[in-house]
């Protein structure tokens, strides 16, 4: 039996023949002819209920379970036949989930608002298990509805969730299957370690097979995206499998790469959309009067259109948690662990982050900057190694000028992670930097700024310090690094170190990438957020340091047309350039420079 293998563990053929008859059905009503039924799907919603930025203490206009309420409301009072399902992703992604409720016992604010919004399903996506399995039975047992996920087991032999269920609309019979990403061992290690992920398409199938006969409609909801992440040629990873081995499948909602997707492959309606509930997937599928199919039609629905609800923001316990979260920044409350934010614990005295010289492209990965060379400093310090490898989650991440609070290192450091020290030679720790680096685009004659591979999220891309070296973007990935300098001399290949880095990237990438051989030798006690906290609370007053240990060569940025184009992306009448570059060629070509 493999954990993560291609194929599907005999495990999970049992569980699935022993709850083959499992349904949730509700009473029976008649379908009119011609008459339509309305899926709606949320994904990715990252812990937002309120429709809040925690990090800066503001509103959101355009996300959140409170806008998404109002956007349900309205079409069930136009609509009598509404299916409502989530793809996971959901429970994990602020302060309120993160440092208070998923740590706590009992309620949980996003099980609440979901249990009011009257959810049909959730799908388990991998982020759920960022806390170990007793969350995972925590929202198990709060959930009002069936938490799904077809692929998943224990290695106990029991059944980790459920696989499907079966529901009632309009006289039909609704099946809905969920699959969980398999890759979650790769980002949360040991905390996976209770459960056997099978291939998404394979588990598809079989559960296909078990209620195809009992179903009308058979609606799949996997948290993952449509191509493979890791296993490009298996696509154990990858929403195609299921498309190419469930030719039944009437809707496929997808996610975890927080990409929008609205398309029709043959007879299946596919839906996905952005993170944070900025939208919400709409299908409409019209059936005559032998409940066939006869019209599909998808829509992504933006809610910066919709109002929040008071359906979630006047529920007491959801308003309590709120506060309570806001309390906690503030100081005037402790966290789950009984620990408290600190409050205002310390002043920058300018702002860290550089601006962007383009709109949308983030300095901060271009060149060194005092918001690394900050989170480096302090995973070195704590951990007593040589080089230290850490990535800037957010394009917009910064410490600016004046009063720092929780929030602040939470807009910086968004993850729950912990530090690990681990042996590497010089020749690992240039594999794992070419892996980094992987993250831009290859330079080319013409362009005049630099891109980033739209394959290759910028969470992916770490910055190092304790090393001196370049990246040379004429290049092809993996012959990038150049210059590796270790206290004033090359680093050799067999030289040995010491690496700082998180618990999630020693995973998902030194271990599930083979990058190094060692294991970890050290583990913090507290997360990094704890440490950067602690660290600016000794200073008080912090002022930025850049090193400028890296930098990009292997480019030619000049051009007499660059500052009227950057121009144009700043005014918004040129696509913000970040998955491909500015090119003076091809503009030429297509007009833009005459």
């Amino acid at each position: 039996m493999k954990r993560n293998g291609l194929k599907l563990p005999v495990l999970f053929i049992l569980i699935l023949c022993l709850i083959a008859s499992f349904t949730f059905a509700q009473p029976m009503t008649e379908l009119p002819s011609a008459e339509k039924l309305v899926i709606l799907a949320t994904t990715d919603l990252h812990g937002n209920v309120w429709g809040f930025s925690y990090e800066n203490d503001k509103d959101t206009t355009n996300t959140g379970m409170a806008r998404i309420a109002s956007y349900v409301e309205e079409v069930r009072k136009q609509e009598p036949y509404v299916v409502l399902v989530d793809n996971g992703d959901t429970i994990q992604g602020n302060i309120m989930t993160d440092d208070l409720y998923n740590k706590r016992e009992g309620e949980h604010p996003v099980m609440r608002a979901m249990n009011l919004l009257e959810y049909d399903s959730m799908t388990l996506g991998n982020h759920e298990f960022n806390f170990g399995e007793n969350l995972i039975k925590r929202i198990q047992t709060l959930a009002n509805f069936p938490i799904l996920s077809a692929n998943l087991a224990r290695v106990d032999g029991t059944m980790a969730a459920v696989p499907y269920t079966i529901i009632e609309r309009g006289g039909l019979q609704i099946g809905i299957i969920g699959l969980t990403n398999p890759n979650a061992p790769r980002w949360d290690g040991e905390k996976t370690d209770p459960f056997i992920y099978a291939p998404v398409g394979p588990a598809a199938r079989r559960v296909v097979d078990i209620i195809k006969d009992k179903t009308d409609i058979i609606i799949v909801v996997s948290h993952v995206g449509i191509y493979p992440e890791y296993d490009e040629e298996g696509g154990s990873d990858g929403a195609n499998s299921i498309l190419a081995l469930c030719p039944e499948v009437d809707v496929l909602i997808v996610g975890h790469d927080h990409n929008a997707i609205k398309e029709i492959q043959g007879t299946t309606v596919i839906g996905g959309a952005r993170n944070l509930g900025r939208e919400v997937i709409r299908i409409d599928l019209t059936l005559d009067e032998q409940k066939r199919i006869i019209d599909r039609k998808i829509e992504l629905v933006d809610m910066a259109n919709y109002e929040n609800s008071d359906l979630i923001r006047k529920n007491a316990f959801i308003a309590e948690a709120h506060k309570a979260t806001r309390d906690f920044i503030s100081g005037g409350a402790p966290s789950a662990d009984g620990k408290s934010s600190g409050g205002i614990f310390g002043k920058a005295a300018v702002n860290f982050q550089p601006k962007n010289e383009i709109a949308g492209i983030p300095e901060g990965k271009l060149r060194d900057t005092a918001v690394m060379d900050l989170i480096n400093d302090v995973q070195l310090l704590n951990s007593g190694a040589d080089v230290s490898a850490a990535a800037l989650f957010a394009d917009t991440s910064d410490i600016p000028a004046g009063d720092i609070n929780y929030g602040t290192i939470f807009g910086i450091y968004k993850y729950d992670n912990t530090l690990y020290r681990v042996p590497v030679t010089g020749k690992e720790l240039k594999a794992y930097m070419e892996w980094s680096a992987a993250c831009y685009n290859q330079w080319v004659e013409g362009d005049v700024s630099i891109s980033f591979n739209p394959e290759k999220p910028g969470y992916l891309y770490d910055m190092f310090s304790g090393v001196d070296y370049e990246i040379d973007l004429s290049k092809p990935v993996g012959q990038r690094i150049r210059n590796v300098m270790f206290k004033g001399k090359p680093l050799a290949d067999d030289q040995k170190l010491t690496l700082a880095v998180n618990n999630y990237r020693y995973s998902s990438a030194l271990k599930a990438q083979k990058l190094v051989a060692g294991t970890k030798e050290w583990e913090s006690p507290n997360s990094i957020r704890d440490m950067l906290v602690e660290y600016i609370k000794s200073k008080g007053v912090i002022q930025p340091k850049v090193d400028n240990n890296w930098k990009i060569v292997g480019v030619n940025l000049a051009s007499p047309y660059r500052d009227q184009l950057v121009k144009l992306v700043n005014e918004g009448k040129l696509e913000v350039p970040y998955a491909k570059a500015l090119n003076v060629n091809e503009l030429k070509k297509q007009g833009v420079i005459k």
